[in-house]
């Protein structure tokens, strides 16, 4: 029992949490490429994801994980982002830090995304059973390069007007 659910039902919401999170990113994102704000799809962006690394350090573990350490940065990063969009309203320097900051911490949320999808589909474990193997590896060098390659485009095209 985690939180009163079961461990099967906190892993459903701990998954459904982070496909909300990713979907609502991915317009987020799309929304910077358009330099639009898009506020309330914002702040949902920014509460699943957040609740998506939160709900992560609930699952009983007696030692610190690297997934452990990709919640704690992307809560940095949500954090930070957070604050350049509602305390200092993206002026100056901090459109491009909320920028950065939305992107890695959907990056954090994709990159867990494809460890689990390894670890859990029978035919991409089969394919990449330590997660060394080439297909992890290819498939996490292009999500990194995609992502790369979406800030830098997010950071040319994002100047919203107020």
């Amino acid at each position: 029992m985690i939180l009163g659910m079961s461990t099967s039902g906190f892993t459903l919401l701990h998954v459904v949490l982070s496909l909300i999170g990713i979907g609502i990113g991915l317009v987020v994102l799309g929304g910077m490429f358009a330099s639009r704000r898009l506020d309330a799809w914002t702040a949902a962006f920014l509460a699943t994801t957040a609740l998506t690394s939160v709900t992560g350090f609930f699952f009983p573990r007696s030692q610190i994980l690297p997934s452990h350490i990709v919640g704690a940065l992307s809560l940095v990063a949500l954090a930070v982002a957070a604050l350049a969009c509602h305390r200092y309203r993206l002026e100056a320097s901090w459109r491009w830090i909320y920028v950065v900051c939305a992107v890695l911490a959907l990056y954090f949320n994709v990159f867990v995304l494809i460890v689990q999808a390894f670890q859990k589909a029978a035919f991409l474990n089969a394919l990449a059973p330590t997660q060394s193997d080439p297909p992890f590896v290819i498939a996490q060098v292009i999500a990194l390069i995609g992502f790369v390659a979406a800030g830098f485009g997010a950071f040319r095209k994002f100047h919203p007007v107020f």
